[in-house]
């Protein structure tokens, strides 16, 4: 059934009965807390309030037929989105990153705090940001602030102002205005969150084993692996592990690649540090043996590794050692990929693929008999536990009422044409993906693609 087939059933009249619902939901496969099964979903002013099973004829003054062939899942939570807007908004901006996240079935994000100008490292950056995204988001829109040198004095009015948590780096951010923590430096920060119970999220590689490494440059993928070894990684978080648990700070790590450090997360976790750990698609769905010479739209920092430290890294995510897998959604202008010369150490670190995340996911994870269910947990349920937002992530009474509605089994091959991030680059293009999002829905709203409805979120208290 194409997108176009699924059923809008408006009333001729709108519905004055008694206890009638804005929206009603109807549909044999409806993922709740208890799993997919045949259910009828109410929602009054952008929240659930009625959950029955199918059959039960809610009244709604428009309801929505979910086909056969669809799961109704809750709204992805993507808490790893570079938006860039505003200073940069020729690589990204709230607009074309939101119609994206809808897109694929997101319907929240959390902004991470640099590649924008100035970037979230106060509150007044902060207010610019919102002020930038409150005019362009279709899906609902949070931010981390930034740990810097200098900043620390700022951390505590921005947490206030309702950041989710702070995000520092241990080695050259990519860009000036966001410099990185020394280790020390990333302590005394920690040790400030920890008063007030923030999180800080760590770009977690070594800067000097990076610089003690063999420079990347030219067309060849393997040369620029050889820049980012695991040892950095390994190195890096090791530190964070450390610095966690002497100041009793939750520590979050980024975008993991490394496989080695499984074990010593693993370890911290049993000992009781606070710890959570992500990783991304690209990881999980790309191997470094099949990325041809000067496809620099491949590389990302730190970088996709081979094929045995994917098995181990989707192994980690089933053992519950890894949490969430979010998008780290770093899009810029081609050019800036330097795709003409194709040399990795040129072109910029990033790979844009909030639009694609879940199909990319779950493509993978069907070939290893990994279920939906798990998928959503770990792109939805977990991530938003990560940001603390209790009102999202799942299809219960009282959570708002943020949808997608997901076609499993129907396929499609990525055209970047076809994506709504801002610049038509992607190491994804070509690729045969299943699974495809028909429908996003943010506080009971579709998601039209033409009206911005979603809102600006902050953390809860």
């Amino acid at each position: 059934m194409s997108i176009n087939e699924t059923v809008d059933r408006n009333s001729a009249e709108p519905s004055t009965t008694t206890g009638a619902y804005d929206l009603v939901l109807r549909g044999s496969q409806v993922l709740t807390a208890q799993g997919i099964g045949p259910r009828e979903v109410g929602v009054r002013d952008g929240k659930i309030v009625a959950i029955e099973e199918l059959g039960a004829q809610l009244v709604g003054e428009r309801v929505i037929e979910v086909a056969e062939d669809e799961v109704l899942l809750p709204g992805l939570v993507d808490t790893h989105v570079h938006v860039n807007e505003p200073g940069r908004t020729e690589w990204e901006g709230f607009e074309s990153a939101t119609k994206a996240a809808a897109a694929g079935g997101v319907t929240t994000i959390v902004d991470m705090p640099l590649n924008s100008i100035p970037p979230t490292v106060n509150l007044e950056a902060l207010n610019i940001k919102r002020e930038a995204a409150s005019k362009n988001a279709f899906v609902n829109v949070g931010f981390w602030g930034g740990a810097v040198p200098g900043n620390k004095q700022d951390l505590r009015e921005l947490h206030e102002a309702g950041v989710f948590g702070f995000k520092c780096f241990l080695l050259h951010s990519g860009v000036d205005e966001f410099p990185s923590l020394s280790v020390d430096e990333m302590e005394e920060d920690m040790a400030e969150l920890a008063s007030f119970d923030s999180l800080m999220v760590v770009h977690a590689e070594d800067s000097e084993i990076i610089d003690s490494s063999p420079q990347a440059s030219g067309s060849t993928y393997s040369r620029f692996l050889d820049s980012r070894p695991r040892s950095a990684e390994n190195s890096a978080i090791e530190q964070v592990i450390d610095r966690a648990r002497k100041t009793g700070a939750r520590a979050h790590v980024l975008h993991l690649s490394s496989s080695d450090a499984l074990d010593m997360i693993r370890q911290a976790k049993a000992e009781g540090v606070k710890l959570t750990v992500e990783t991304c698609p690209h990881y999980l769905t790309l191997l470094s043996e099949d990325i041809p010479d000067g496809a620099t739209a491949f590389k990302c920092c730190p970088p996709i590794r081979e094929d045995a430290n994917r098995d181990l890294l989707w192994r980690g995510l089933q053992d519950g050692i890894i949490d969430c897998i979010v998008s780290d959604h770093s899009p810029s202008t081609v050019d800036l990929k330097d795709v003409e010369n194709g040399d990795f150490g040129v072109a910029w670190g990033g790979v844009a693929s909030l639009q694609l995340g879940l199909p990319l996911i779950w493509s993978e994870a069907k070939k290893r008999g990994i279920s939906l269910e798990q998928v959503v947990s770990w792109m939805s349920v977990n991530p938003s536990k990560l940001a603390g937002l209790s009102n999202k992530a799942v299809i219960e009474e009282g959570r708002d009422a943020d949808f997608a509605v997901f076609a499993p089994e129907e396929s499609f091959e990525v055209d970047v044409q076809n994506l709504h991030h801002k610049n038509p680059i992607s190491p994804y293009q070509g690729k045969e993906l299943q699974g495809l999002v028909r429908r996003a829905i943010v506080a009971g709203t579709d998601v039209d693609f033409q009206t911005p409805h979603g809102q600006l979120i902050r953390r809860e208290n």
